[in-house]
């Protein structure tokens, strides 16, 4: 060991040792008991709120709302086909959202939040501090039950300080659907508030809706899109995730796998956002707490510019997209370069079989078929391009038999016959690779697609899940602690479309990898990584497989062999006559031929050479 490698060895010891000693700690990752307690309101603090308070803790905490402090909370519900939405006047506030024609994966009424799960508060900036409305009575003219028929209807609730100063909720619940509009008024408070912005902070303890609880955990965020319409959210998973966005945002959402919270923006958009979700292994029955934290323009409230909208419903591709901007891409269509194929194919194509066929079994296999069809031209021309190969089967057999072990020299013979009977290698891949995106779009267009949730077919009570047709007393490495019947069927039948499709194929001597065997390989292995995926995928999977056999052997029936035979023979007599236009493939492929043929005269040349 030479001087510089001792001091450059010293060196990166020295740089190390600096890191460690220079570097400030990270901060110690904080329980998810104490992030909560951090961001909403303690339950030494919440148990306080929910005492009488006699007068003079009234108007320490309240200052001049402590009039509204005490009184009664009165329920007032409203529905419509779609949601019951249950107000407090305790607040003016959002108590419950049933989502009426849903139901959890137990087949119990699927609550979207409740006062229990979710927390909402909503902070005045007043001159003696912050006050919680969402801890102050409401008056309503409101029945306490109505249904919505025709128009939609609005419920209203005032806070009145004195008969000029006050604070309006109004929340406007359509004749159908999930979306409520929600306007915030206040009225003559100049002199009460301050110029700062008003504080909302929404906490949701997510409930378990699907039976898979780490797919649960999997898939629950919070997703928002800036004020420039750049969509994002908190990274899925099982770990805590936080962002503090220095970007205002025009809305934001607490997303379950299949179901969305949301809250938007009509004005403008909310400033300083900060998002948390946490992850609290040892409680089964939350999926995630998610914590979003905005500040809401207090300008625009004072303006009568204070529009909002609540989202309470199914994370339904073809809903969201009426909802706001951007606002569908909450449903996970997959890579930016196949959610074309999902969003302008498979969702259409999905949408229009919905109405006419009503078993979700056969609508897969409707779609399968439909697909199929489709690429029927590429499916043939892949046909055609094998039953070249096989032709020239003979004839590649003899260029190794007699170049013998030359990898090399076998190559370049090969490449020379195939030139000259007009046949690219590359013709029976393309086609299978146009093929790719499809099934690659359906990967992630399945587990994402509502439509099948809870929808059974056969043995599988719930599409949008696995099949757990055997359930293990143990967990299997790779494969978890069930078996999916679909997803045997699909290997079984990949495994059949491999064996027919190696009968078809010619073997390549010259691949240094022998695909034969992998093609049986990749089934197995798709096995492991597809059994806890949704029965409607696996099933595509495999009504796809049968297809594609049943589409092969009835274009073996019309592709004659002894033909292609003909026209290879043909196209070799006009090579030999210098009739046939090349190609760009066929001209890069003589290039590449020549300077191999050169490279190795040279290399041959070298070894001649005397050594000096």
């Amino acid at each position: 060991m030479d001087r510089n490698q001792i001091i450059g060895i010293v060196l990166i010891l020295g740089m190390l040792l600096g890191y460690q000693l220079l570097m400030p700690k990270p901060a110690p990752e904080t329980k998810p008991q104490q992030e909560t307690a951090t961001t909403a309101p303690t339950p030494e603090a919440a148990k306080q709120a929910e005492q009488p308070l006699d007068s003079a803790a009234s108007r320490m905490m309240y200052g001049d709302f402590a009039a509204a402090a005490t009184g009664q909370s009165q329920d007032i519900v409203v529905e419509n086909p779609d949601i019951r939405v249950t107000f407090s006047t305790q607040g003016g506030r959002v108590k419950e959202v049933l989502l009426k024609n849903y139901k959890t994966y137990d087949q119990k009424p699927l609550v979207l939040l409740n006062e229990e799960s979710s927390e909402m508060v909503l902070e005045l900036p007043t001159n003696r501090g912050k006050v919680n409305i969402e801890k102050l009575y409401f008056e309503t003219a409101t029945p306490p039950q109505t249904t919505v028929q025709g128009n939609a209807q609005t419920v209203s609730f005032k806070l009145a300080l004195s008969p000029t100063e006050s604070v309006e909720q109004t929340y406007t619940i359509p004749a159908k659907g999930f979306v409520v509009d929600y306007d915030l008024k206040l009225n003559g408070l100049d002199k009460l508030l301050t110029n700062n912005d008003i504080r909302f902070l929404w906490q949701d303890k997510m409930r378990q809706f699907e039976n898979d609880m780490a797919e649960n955990r999997k898939s629950a965020t919070i997703n928002y899109l800036s004020a420039d319409e750049n969509f994002d959210g908190l990274s899925e998973g099982a770990a805590n995730q936080e962002a503090t966005l220095e970007e205002p945002v025009q809305w934001f959402t607490i997303k379950h796998k299949y179901f969305l919270a949301g809250f938007i923006s009509e004005s403008s958009p909310f400033k300083k956002p900060v998002f948390k979700t946490i992850v609290n292994e040892a409680d089964s029955s939350t999926v995630k707490t998610a914590i979003a934290d905005v500040l809401i323009p207090i300008a625009d409230v004072k303006a009568g510019k204070g529009n909002y909208r609540f989202y309470f419903g199914p994370n339904d591709y073809q809903l969201l997209d009426e909802v706001a901007p951007e606002f569908d891409r909450n449903v996970y269509l997959g890579y930016a370069i196949l959610k074309p194929v999902n969003k302008y194919f498979f969702v259409p194509v999905f949408s229009f079989l919905e109405k006419f066929i009503s078993n979700y079994g056969l609508l897969i296999i409707a779609l399968v078929v439909f697909v199929k069809l489709l690429l029927t031209p590429l499916t043939y021309r892949s046909y055609v391009s094998m039953a070249k190969m096989r032709v020239l089967g003979p004839e590649v057999n003899a260029i190794r038999e007699k170049v013998g072990d030359d990898m090399a020299k076998q190559q370049q013979e090969t490449m020379k016959l195939y030139q000259q009977v007009g046949v690219s290698p590359l013709s029976g891949c393309i086609p299978v690779l146009a093929t790719m995106p499809v099934l690659m779009a359906l990967f992630f267009l399945f587990p994402n697609l509502i439509e099948l949730r809870q929808k059974g077919f056969l043995w599988s009570n719930d599409l949008s899940t696995y099949d757990s047709f055997i359930k293990f007393p143990f967990t299997i490495p790779f494969l978890g602690s069930h078996l999916s019947l679909f997803t045997i069927f699909m290997t079984a039948s990949s495994l059949a479309y491999a064996y027919y499709n190696n009968q078809m194929t010619p073997a390549q001597p010259n691949s240094p990898i022998n695909m034969k065997a992998m093609s049986y390989v990749f089934p197995l292995m798709f096995m492991f990584v597809l059994n806890s995926f949704p029965a409607g995928l696996t099933f595509y999977y495999f009504v796809s497989n049968v297809v594609t056999i049943a589409q092969q052997l009835l274009i073996r029936k019309f592709v004659d062999e002894d033909k292609i035979k003909a026209v290879l023979e043909e196209n070799r007599k006009k090579f030999a006559k210098g009739d046939v236009k090349k190609s760009k493939f066929q001209d890069l492929l003589q290039r590449s031929l020549q300077q191999a043929e050169e490279a190795k005269k040279q290399a041959e040349e070298a070894k001649k050479r005397p050594k000096k």
